[in-house]
């Protein structure tokens, strides 16, 4: 085998490497984007039924919130008005989330139901002073963790 020879082999080995190692890095930047989630409206999430979505909105103060622990601790119902100024009514199966009607932004997961938004997940934007201890990373409160 001559240097040539030798030389060459080194560099395809070399354009392999790099080649796996792009494919690498596009898998990986694929995989971490479809964590990103994107936030619907309560239109898109009525158009899928069954379908899980986020959606994002503010509490409707002037509506009523529905919770009696004593009739059933696991129902607590609220409505929401998504970014889009649709509202809907809301239905959590769990308790009503300590400084609910002080939350600046709601975050929803869940799917629609008939003319009900059930949601999985609550997750709440309130002011820092109640809840700093509490707050993830963009200020989030998770109340599903509770």
């Amino acid at each position: 085998m001559t240097i040539k020879t030798f030389h060459l082999l080194t560099m395809k080995k070399a354009h392999i490497a790099a080649l796996l190692a792009v494919a690498l890095l596009i898998a990986y930047i694929a995989t971490m984007s479809s964590s990103y989630t994107t936030y619907e409206s309560f239109a898109t999430a009525y158009s899928n039924t069954g379908k899980d979505f986020q959606v994002v909105g503010t509490l409707e103060k002037d509506q009523p919130l529905i919770y009696d622990p004593q009739k059933d601790p696991n129902y607590f119902a609220f409505f929401m008005k998504d970014n889009n100024g649709d509202v809907r009514k809301v239905v959590y199966a769990g308790s009503k989330p300590q400084d609910f009607e002080r939350s600046e932004q709601i975050v929803l997961t869940g799917h629609s139901n008939g003319d009900e938004f059930l949601a999985s997940k609550i997750l709440l934007k309130c002011p820092s002073k109640y809840i700093q201890d509490k707050l993830d990373e963009n200020g989030m409160y998770d109340v599903s963790q509770q």
